[in-house]
């Protein structure tokens, strides 16, 4: 899991997007003042303080977050990954790896799940991964077209996936992804996609945390009992969550295996 890349590809359009922000508060308070194209030109360029966008973060007209497309690119991830993330569909955009358009017969490369690294029954893991990719190169060479033979290939398949929102829906996918309830790989990336916008703009991502980082769980009877405590980063969520990824109690060098892929 920790051979997953993730990097935002517009990073200018973060600003923007803040600056739209601003720019649309504004205009609701100020739309007596515009009368020309100019005015609203002065409006949009009028300087703002740090606080300011804090200040708008913080209200329930979400609307004013909806301005701008950032663009993150997610190398590595498995296809696990892919069904859970395209489940949310509003103002997000998706572009992956086609099981129906390329030929995965050469690629040997998946993800171990993060709860079997450092069990001993990775190598199993990964045997089977193969066998089921020798099946899909068999169907290939049969004369099988790629998507019939995709149905063979295992969720644990590396993917590189590219996701279009707005940053209200970056924020919401986030809040929802990194609850301890969601798959851990999934948490991971959402938690690295975290880290990468809040270092490029502390104040529009900083309230990206589950409900139980600034309030009570809301999973009822499905909680898992462990709150995450107020104030953590990403980085330090990852660090508590994820220890085996810095112990690296995986196979990341394909030093057991030749067929191996983590």
């Amino acid at each position: 899991m920790n051979r997953i890349e993730v990097k935002i590809l517009n990073k200018e359009s973060i600003d923007q997007a803040e600056k739209l922000m601003v720019c649309a508060a504004r205009l609701t308070q100020r739309g007596h003042q515009i009368s020309c194209l100019d005015d609203f030109i002065k409006l949009y360029e009028k300087p703002y303080k740090r606080q300011t966008v804090a200040n708008l973060v913080k209200l329930p007209h979400t609307t004013i977050q909806k301005f701008g497309i950032i663009n993150i690119v997610v190398v590595g991830a498995s296809r696990r990954f892919l069904t859970q993330i395209t489940r949310h569909q509003n103002e997000v955009k998706y572009m992956s790896g086609s099981l129906q358009y390329s030929d995965y017969s050469e690629v040997e490369d998946f993800v171990i799940p993060y709860d079997l690294m450092g069990t001993g029954k990775e190598a199993e893991y990964l045997k089977q991964c193969s066998r089921s990719m020798k099946e899909y190169q068999e169907l290939i060479n049969a004369g099988v077209d790629n998507d019939s033979a995709g149905y063979c290939a295992p969720m644990g398949m590396r993917n590189i996936l590219l996701i279009s929102a707005t940053p209200y829906q970056w924020k919401h996918m986030i809040h929802q992804r990194i609850c301890r309830r969601n798959t851990k790989e999934t948490r991971y990336v959402m938690l690295k996609i975290w880290e990468q916008l809040i270092i490029q703009n502390a104040e529009l991502f900083y309230d990206c945390g589950p409900f139980c980082m600034s309030s009570g769980c809301e999973e009822g009877r499905m909680t898992c009992g462990k709150s995450i405590p107020a104030g953590l980063s990403p980085a330090e969520i990852i660090r508590i969550d994820f220890p085996k990824l810095s112990q690296n109690i995986i196979l990341e060098e394909g030093d057991e295996d030749e067929n191996t892929a983590h």
